[in-house]
C-alpha cells in the first residue's frame, strides 16, 4: 500500500526514492542545516514531504546540474530553501519566479538608492555631464527629484531581464570552477 503524498517517510523509504544511499541522506543532513528530519524514539528519522522535496532538489543541483556541496549551500544561502524546494518538486516556474522576486528586488533597491541619494557618504556621486541611471539627463539640467529616479515598469524588467542573465552566467562559471 502506498502513502499519502502528505505522509512522513522513514530514511529508508526517501532513499530508496531518490536511490541514495542511507548514509548519503546523513551526511547532507550535516552539511546542509536547512535538512531537519522529526527524529523519534531511538532516533529514527521522518521526512515530511518538504524535506523530501529539498532533498530532492539538492541532489539534482549536486548530481544532475554538477554543484558541489559549497555551491549548493550558496544557492540556499542566496535563494533561500523555497527555491530548491521547487526545483525537487519539479516547479521550474516557482523556481524562477523566487529568482526573479529576488532580482526585482535587489534591483528595485539599487534604483531606489540611486534616485534619492545623491551623495555617498558626503561625496558628490558623480562628476558633472555624467548621465543619471536610466534618467537620460545630465548633472546640468539640475538636481533629480525623488520620484523622478524611479525606474519605468519597462526599464525594471529590462534590469531584471539582465540581472537574471548575469545570475545564469555566474551559475555556469561556478559548474565550470
Amino acid at each position: 500500500m502506498d502513502k499519502s503524498p502528505d505522509a512522513f517517510r522513514t530514511i529508508s523509504e526517501v532513499a530508496e526514492d531518490l536511490d541514495l544511499p542511507q548514509h548519503v541522506l546523513r551526511f547532507w543532513e550535516t552539511r546542509f542545516t536547512q535538512i531537519k528530519p522529526m527524529k523519534r524514539g531511538g532516533g529514527r528519522r521522518y521526512y515530511r514531504p518538504q524535506d523530501v522535496d529539498l532533498i530532492k532538489g539538492i541532489r539534482h543541483m549536486l548530481y544532475d546540474q554538477g554543484y558541489t556541496i559549497k555551491g549548493v549551500q550558496r544557492l540556499l544561502k542566496e535563494n533561500g530553501n523555497q527555491f530548491l524546494v521547487a526545483i525537487g518538486a519539479g516547479d521550474v516556474a516557482a523556481a524562477e519566479a523566487i529568482t526573479l522576486r529576488k532580482a526585482e528586488a535587489e534591483a528595485t533597491a539599487s534604483a531606489d538608492k540611486l534616485a534619492i541619494d545623491d551623495t555617498v557618504l558626503g561625496k558628490p556621486r558623480m562628476k558633472a555631464g555624467r548621465r543619471f541611471f536610466g534618467l537620460g539627463r545630465t548633472e546640468e539640467d539640475g538636481p533629480v527629484e525623488a520620484d523622478e529616479g524611479r525606474l519605468t515598469r519597462d526599464n525594471r524588467a529590462l534590469l531584471q531581464e539582465a540581472l537574471f542573465d548575469l545570475l545564469e552566467c555566474k551559475r555556469l562559471l561556478d559548474q565550470v570552477r
